[in-house]
């Protein structure tokens, strides 16, 4: 009775393309014209990733929620219509926003949502520095990332980018947004 002892070998990268490229150099020399071509078994798939992950404030975009006044002196503002604020998708290629959603909070770990309400209400004032205008927003404190799609290549060994972009996405965080301009 013979006992078969079976071993993992695990052989680095670099060792292995070695030797398939003096394999494919010995095949040349000897004009066997055998050609090796490396092998991949990859999955077929589209991926997207984030990147540059940014505090932003989405603005909401509807009439009531936007408001300018000056020069000097205060502006008090109120949000007079109800509404709601979404993901805003740019880009070269088709993403969700669904799956981009799933990935920011898969990558960084923050609370960003498809929509939030916004209720008519919530009044602030901001005091408006003299000879500037003072410009007030509503919208959500949320974030702006970078977006990479991409597909396995044909040879199943690498990557292929299809398309990139960037998205705006909200939190349940809303609020006043201020900034000063000369006119």
């Amino acid at each position: 009775m013979h006992n078969t002892v079976l071993r993992r070998v695990l052989v680095p990268t670099a060792a292995v393309a070695f030797a398939m490229a003096a394999t494919t150099t010995a095949d040349a020399a000897t004009g066997s014209g055998a050609l090796v071509v490396p092998r991949c078994d990859n999955p077929v798939k589209q991926w997207v990733q984030v990147s540059g992950k940014k505090s932003y404030h989405v603005p909401s975009w509807w009439h009531g929620t936007s408001f300018k006044d000056g020069p000097g002196g205060s502006i008090r503002v109120s949000v007079e219509k109800a509404g709601k604020i979404g993901v805003e998708v740019s880009g070269t290629a088709g993403v969700s926003a669904g799956v981009l959603l799933a990935e920011v909070k898969a990558e960084y770990s923050v609370k960003v949502v498809g929509e939030v309400g916004v209720t008519v209400g919530h009044h602030y004032t901001h005091a408006v520095p003299a000879k500037k205008y003072g410009h007030l927003q509503y919208g959500s404190w949320g974030y702006k990332v970078n977006w990479t799609k991409y597909k396995t290549s044909a040879d199943r060994c690498g990557k292929v980018k299809i398309g990139s972009g960037t998205a705006k996405l909200p939190t349940k965080e809303t609020g006043w947004r201020y900034w000063t301009t000369n006119s």
